[in-house]
């Protein structure tokens, strides 16, 4: 799991079945602090996030399935809560 900023959406006319009735999000890694953390990478929206949020991305196939309630789904990422604000900041 880890904080992302959601920087843009990915469209995409033709996909497999386990994508149906998703959002495809474009997700930048970041630290506590908003400082980028690694390469960007697209993610299934399953809070309704928009460009601009910061969230919480779960990054193994076991939780996607659960979250999409899909058996063995093609997916590795899953935005799973959008961030209201982190604490504890030093």
């Amino acid at each position: 799991m880890f904080l992302a900023q959601v920087v843009g959406t990915v469209t995409s006319t033709i996909k497999h079945e386990a994508y149906a009735n998703t959002k495809l999000m474009l997700v930048q890694p970041v630290t506590p602090d908003g400082a980028e953390a690694g390469d960007s990478l697209v993610a299934v929206d399953t809070v309704g996030a928009g460009v601009g949020e910061r969230v919480i991305v779960l990054r193994q196939g076991v939780a996607a399935a659960q979250v999409l309630n899909v058996d063995r789904p093609p997916i590795r990422s899953v935005i799973a809560g959008i961030v209201d604000r982190v604490d504890g900041l030093s």
